[in-house]
């Protein structure tokens, strides 16, 4: 039996396969959901998704959102997400470079919060690709 996934943020469906398996963090810690879970909604935390299914792994990157699990149904509502593999190193670098420096400034509670978020975003990018690395090495 096997569970039905998708992944979907606010710009596109990331994902939608069966899978065997799936491990993701929370804001109560990391869950692993298999086949005939407890129905469950809970609160995603930003951090790595992974996804087992015949025997291989895929790993993603994932800030935020919202999880619900019902009947072999898996939904998962990220604000961003991405395959570690699709993963830009020097992109996410650079990307965190720009929100350090503007949250240095004095700016906008706006911007701040949107340096900030970009921040949080690179950091858990960086920390997937690192580790996806390693453990295809």
């Amino acid at each position: 039996m096997d569970i039905q996934l998708t992944v979907i943020t606010p710009v596109k469906q990331v994902l939608k396969e069966s899978v065997d398996e799936l491990i993701v963090q929370t804001d109560s810690g990391e869950i692993t959901v298999l086949p005939s879970h407890i129905p469950l909604l809970t609160k995603v935390a930003s951090g790595e998704l992974t996804i087992k299914k015949g025997g291989k792994m895929s790993h993603f990157a994932l800030t935020g959102g919202f999880m619900e699990v019902k009947e072999n149904l898996v939904t998962i509502l990220a604000d961003y997400a991405v395959r570690a593999e699709d993963i830009e190193v020097v992109k996410a670098k650079e990307a965190q470079e720009r929100a350090e420096n503007t949250m240095k400034q004095k700016v906008s509670q706006r911007d701040f919060a949107i340096a900030e978020a970009d921040l949080r975003r690179s950091i858990v990018e960086l920390q997937v690709a690192r580790r996806h690395r390693k453990s295809t090495s």
